[in-house]
């Protein structure tokens, strides 16, 4: 019998379809499109194709040259700009500001043709440090109250370029989303004086069904009421509300843990595209005891159509016990 199921955290609920359950192998997808690039701007040599560099780890070479292993560039059109004003002001009713924030790309690899998972451990560990660095660096400025970290692989997931990379976009304020888990996490810790996300941790490991994978610092699980089939997180089994004062110690791991999910997911979903967000802090904001930072990795299998966009309720035709068990099957790859 399908099941409705409650986020803990954000109290939205999702219809888990047991009676359209689906395998891995009953997921139909469409073949990547075959894109005729002539000039990739991503590519060593093309430096000059982008904006000029904010940050690059490099072997040799000088700034904006070829010898990078990992390069971050401002986008060259991006959704919000640094230069400006906020000028908030109101209109009747509605509240409007200027378009004031930053939206950066990070080149995870001068190899153009090989995805995240494939790439050495190392580029991934680069990709978590140029993160850091950002971060660090734009929450100087008061304006910026949000970064969301992300990426889009696959032309389904929003992604236009096949040369590999990720992004940044800073917000003036905080994305209706994130507050809900943030209020829904305080609203926990109001009542029990506790982080939710540290329970979860606890839960997940006694229970055991929806772990895919755990090591000494980190948790990945198939969350108990998952918008979308294979919807993964990592979370870290030590409490921290910022992603950007994770201890640097572990950030080996962290990368580990990640590149090990998606070789998962490539292993059994045969290489899907998907999406990845690491939901932190307000910038702004001090240490949280009640806020837990995380990564959220959502494979792109269904398609969200009418029933999803004016309820808010997802369907989900795989059970999270089920992706957790095939996830954890294709063993450490």
């Amino acid at each position: 019998m399908p099941e409705l199921r409650k986020d803990p955290v954000t109290g939205r609920w999702v219809i888990i379809a047991t009676e359209r359950s689906r395998r891995p192998s009953d997921f139909v997808r469409e073949a990547p499109p075959q894109l005729a690039i002539t000039l990739c701007p991503f590519c060593p040599g093309n430096e000059q194709k982008t904006p000029p560099e904010v940050l690059a780890f490099r072997n040799g070479g000088g700034a904006n040259q070829p010898g990078w292993t990992h390069r971050v560039v401002p986008n060259k059109f991006p959704a919000l700009r640094v230069e400006g004003e906020l000028l908030r002001e109101g209109e009747g009713i509605y509240d409007k500001m200027n378009g004031i924030g930053a939206h950066e790309v990070f080149i995870e690899s001068p190899d153009h043709d090989t995805a995240l998972a494939d790439l050495p451990e190392k580029a991934m560990e680069e990709l978590l440090w140029a993160f850091r660095h950002r971060v660090a660096d734009l929450k100087k400025d008061p304006r910026l109250r949000y970064l969301m970290l992300f990426k889009n692989h696959g032309e389904p997931a929003g992604s236009s370029l096949l040369h590999s990379h990720s992004q940044l976009i800073a917000l003036p304020v905080v994305p209706k989303r994130v507050r809900e888990e943030i209020d829904g996490a305080h609203r926990y810790y109001d009542f029990k004086e506790r982080c939710i996300y540290c329970d979860i941790v606890r839960a997940e490991i006694a229970d055991g069904e929806r772990v895919v994978m755990e090591t000494e610092h980190f948790l990945t699980i198939s969350p108990y009421a998952p918008r979308f089939p294979f919807e993964c997180w990592i979370v870290p089994r030590r409490h921290g509300s910022h992603f950007e004062n994770m201890d640097t110690s572990i950030t080996a791991n962290l990368a580990w843990v990640l590149r090990m999910l998606l070789r998962q997911m490539d292993k059994v979903l045969e290489q899907p595209a998907y999406n990845f967000m690491i939901h932190t802090a307000p910038v702004q904001d001090g240490p949280l005891t009640y806020y837990h930072w995380h990564v959220e990795v959502i494979p792109r299998l269904t398609r969200v159509a009418g029933f999803e966009w004016g309820t808010g309720f997802y369907i989900n035709p795989t059970p999270p016990e089920e992706s957790a068990r095939y996830l954890r099957e294709a063993g450490l790859v």
